[in-house]
C-alpha cells in the first residue's frame, strides 16, 4: 500500500502467537494515514485480522468473535482499573487471560479511539487489559498526546513481552519493530534531503518527539535548534 521506494514489506517477519489480536481500524486511518502502524502490525502477527470501522455494536465479524470467545476477549486501553499486565505475576496473568486470548485493540488518533469506544456498546462488557509505559515513543514524526504514549506497533511489543515474562507466549520479538524503525529511518532521511521539499536547510537542526497536539489540526515535523535560540 505504499509506493516501491518507501515499501517496508521486506522487513516484515510475521511471528506466531498463542494470543489473537483483532484490529479495530477506524476508516481514516485505513485509507488515509500514510505512516500509520496499525496494517504493519497485523503484518507482523501472523495470529491477527483487521477490522474497519467506527461503530462495531453490530458488526458481524467482531459479535462473531464475542459470541465464539466471550470467555477469551479483552480490550487492550488504558485504565487506572484495568487489569494492569506490568503489575501482576504470571500464574495471574494466565489465569486471567486463559489459554489463547483475543485482544482488541482500536487503532486511529486517540480522539478516533475514544468515539469508536463510545459507540460500539458490545465492546462495553469487555474485560480491559493495559500496561505501565515506561519508555517513550521513537515514534518521532508524529504527534501523541503525551510523551508516554506509544503507537500501536510499539504497544504491541510492549504487550507482547510481558506476555512472555507472564509465560503465557514464547514468540521472538527481537526484530518485531524493524518495520518501523525502517520506516521512520526512511521518512527522516527524505526531511533532511536537500532534494525533498520538506528539506530544512539549517544544518544545526534535529528532529525531535512532538510531546502533544497542537490546537491546529496541521501535523507539522517539529525541529529543535542546538543553539540557545527558542524553537520554531
Amino acid at each position: 500500500m505504499r509506493p516501491s521506494n518507501s515499501c517496508i514489506c521486506k522487513y516484515t517477519n510475521p511471528i506466531k502467537t498463542k494470543t489473537r489480536f483483532i484490529f479495530l481500524m477506524h476508516p481514516k486511518e485505513y485509507r488515509k494515514e500514510k505512516n500509520g502502524t496499525g496494517l504493519m502490525t497485523n503484518l507482523q502477527l501472523e495470529n491477527s485480522e483487521v477490522i474497519v470501522g467506527v461503530d462495531f455494536t453490530n458488526n458481524k465479524r467482531v459479535n462473531e468473535i464475542l459470541t465464539k470467545e466471550a470467555s477469551s476477549s479483552f480490550l487492550l486501553y488504558p485504565g487506572k482499573e484495568n487489569f494492569n499486565l506490568s503489575l501482576r505475576n504470571s500464574s495471574e496473568i494466565a489465569s486471567f487471560l486463559g489459554n489463547n486470548p483475543h485482544i482488541f485493540i482500536l487503532d486511529g488518533t486517540w480522539p478516533c479511539a475514544r468515539k469508536m469506544l463510545k459507540l460500539s456498546k458490545n465492546l462495553h462488557k469487555l474485560q480491559r487489559v493495559s500496561f505501565d509505559n515506561e519508555i517513550k515513543s521513537k515514534f518521532i514524526i508524529k504527534q501523541q498526546p503525551e510523551s508516554l504514549c506509544l503507537s500501536t506497533i510499539e504497544s504491541i511489543y510492549t504487550v507482547l513481552n510481558l506476555l512472555k515474562e507472564g509465560e503465557l507466549e514464547q514468540c521472538d520479538t527481537k526484530d518485531f519493530l524493524l518495520p518501523f524503525e525502517k520506516m521512520l529511518e526512511y521518512q527522516i532521511e527524505c526531511i533532511l534531503s536537500p532534494h525533498n521539499y520538506s528539506y530544512r536547510s539549517n544544518s544545526k537542526k534535529e528532529i525531535v518527539t512532538k510531546d502533544m497536539y497542537k490546537k491546529s489540526t496541521e501535523r507539522n515535523i517539529i525541529f529543535e535548534q542546538k543553539s540557545d535560540t527558542t524553537n520554531e
